[in-house]
């Protein structure tokens, strides 16, 4: 995702708070994939998806306060899963893979990835995904209850309006009350957790350190980085 890709999110999802007429908003990607992250080669130029209101990718730091859902298929990767763990629900393919690969290339987690996963999954999980880097399966995600609904391939947006809708038919002040409801309740630890480490991690992930560009241009020299 680019820095104007993420502008343009916010302006999307200012259009859904600001419309009465929208109750609930469906977010997913183009082309058979959801969303594989940061545009790597403008991070390593120090250019980041970040806007000035709702933070990273768009969303990440202030979600809308009406009911989101999120419609995978291919991947949710990096920065893709963590728009998916901004959402409400998510809908997914049978064979849609998630993951935070960022271990991987010297880079963090930093928009709110590594606070909400362990949060949503069994810590276990959580971690091996965090440390490891490696992709995960949508039928795992959907065992541990990180999906909402898990369809055949090519389904999940329909799937995912289908929800939407059944939510949008109910009254819109007993839906945002209960909606704000369930969220501080699921938000109350990570907002704990986020309080102490995300200075840590947003001055890791922005500062360019020379682990973190080395991993960033092997990426895209498409070469095994060197460590060393």
């Amino acid at each position: 995702m680019t820095t104007a890709m993420a502008e343009q999110l916010e302006a999307g999802l200012a259009q859904l708070e600001d419309d009465p007429n929208l109750r609930v908003g469906v977010l997913t990607g183009a082309g058979g994939f959801f969303c594989a992250g940061q545009d790597l080669g403008q991070a390593v130029k120090g250019q980041f998806a970040r806007t000035t209101d709702r933070g990273w990718f768009g969303i990440i730091d202030r979600p809308p306060s009406k009911p989101m859902v999120a419609a995978i298929e291919g991947f949710a990767l990096a920065g893709g899963l963590e728009i998916a763990l901004a959402c409400d629900l998510v809908v997914a393919a049978q064979d849609a893979k998630f993951g935070i690969p960022e271990v991987r290339n010297g880079q963090v987690a930093a928009a709110r990835g590594l606070t909400r996963l362990p949060i949503r999954l069994p810590y276990h999980v959580a971690a091996e995904l965090a440390l490891t880097g490696d992709p995960v399966d949508a039928p795992v995600m959907y065992q541990h209850g990180l999906l909402t609904r898990m369809v055949e391939p090519g389904r999940a947006e329909q799937e995912a309006v289908t929800l939407a809708q059944r939510i949008a038919n109910n009254p819109p002040a007993s839906t945002a009350i209960t909606l704000g409801a369930i969220r501080d309740a699921a938000g109350s630890l990570e907002a704990t957790a986020w309080a102490r480490q995300s200075t840590a991690l947003s001055v890791y992930a922005l500062a360019g350190t020379a682990e973190y560009q080395e991993g960033v241009s092997a990426f895209l020299d498409k070469r095994p980085p060197n460590w060393t």
